[in-house]
């Protein structure tokens, strides 16, 4: 009968810690080992296996072919086995919990549910992370990712959220200084606000009649986040084209003005919970996804 290999899973979580940390040092200093305690058990893996895992250099670290499909596995198998572990301890919500979250939403919806949420589940510790960058979940170590738009990424679990309108608005101030466009072809003359995304239009869609046209529109300033985007729009800058749900605060104190209203499209912008396929997601994740749904059904913000 085979020796049965208890330190497999042992074995798996360090080797996937070096890839995910990028190295042998910031993965011991994670796992509370010596670099040379990780190498060794790196070096026993792929004795075992007959295979080269790693490409160590004096300035890089990658995978090989083969390491590439074992991390992928591996992936896999530790969510299977921290599944089995919740079912193991009835469920229970305790560990880390990793969420990233785009700026907005994290500000808005993502950081209010975090006290009610560990006042349910005491053993669990939570990392936020805000940014309106893509983040790779495997890469930065993520178990949840909440996110604006539409979602195309095959190897993520979505869970659909709400969605909120989109709308124009600019500040007052800007509106005395630059007139208010009274129909679309107006903003020609104004200074539209946008994004720097790669893949960002460059036209605004407008409904005119039955058809929905798209506005071409040009700005001084472009910025890769919302919440930039909000801040010039509220300095004055100019008009900025945003989530209805972003701006509520604002349009209700009069710190922004919604402008026409009668030209928008209707469309509306999806937010999403994610996290990486592979298997049911780990009780912590389950309980945190179900905990913002609900939050984001309570609030106003969103439809």
């Amino acid at each position: 009968m085979p020796r049965i290999a208890m330190e497999r899973s042992g074995e798996m979580e360090v080797f996937a810690r070096v890839v995910l940390e990028g190295g042998f040092s910031a993965a011991a200093r994670s796992l509370e080992l010596t670099p040379s305690a990780v190498s060794k058990l790196v070096a026993r893996l792929e004795s075992r296996l007959g295979t080269r895992l790693l490409v160590r250099t004096t300035r890089a670290l990658g995978l090989t072919e083969e390491g590439a499909a074992y991390f992928e596995a591996v992936q896999r198998i530790l969510r299977e086995i921290a599944v089995a572990d919740d079912t193991a301890s009835g469920g229970a919500v305790r560990g880390r919990l990793s969420i990233n979250a785009s700026l907005p939403f994290g500000r808005l919806l993502v950081a209010p549910a975090i006290g009610s949420f560990l006042n349910k589940h005491p053993e669990l510790t939570i990392s936020l992370s805000f940014t309106d960058d893509i983040v790779d979940l495997v890469t930065q170590k993520a178990d949840i990712a909440v996110r604006m738009g539409n979602l195309a990424d095959s190897a993520l679990v979505a869970r659909k959220l709400g969605e909120s309108r989109r709308l124009v608005c600019a500040a007052p101030s800007y509106l005395a200084r630059k007139g208010t466009p009274s129909q679309p072809s107006d903003l020609r003359e104004h200074d539209c606000l946008g994004f720097n995304f790669r893949k960002a239009h460059t036209g605004w869609p407008m409904k005119v009649g039955t058809q929905i046209i798209e506005q071409p529109v040009s700005g001084s300033v472009l910025v890769n986040n919302g919440e930039t985007l909000r801040q010039m729009a509220l300095e004055g800058v100019g008009i900025a084209r945003l989530g209805r749900f972003h701006v509520e605060e604002d349009l209700a104190r009069g710190a922004l003005v919604s402008l026409l209203e009668q030209y928008n499209p209707g469309d509306v912008e999806p937010v999403h919970a994610i996290y990486v396929r592979g298997g049911p997601p780990p009780q912590r994740v389950k309980a945190f996804i179900d905990h913002l749904a609900a939050s984001v059904r309570a609030s106003a913000l969103f439809s």
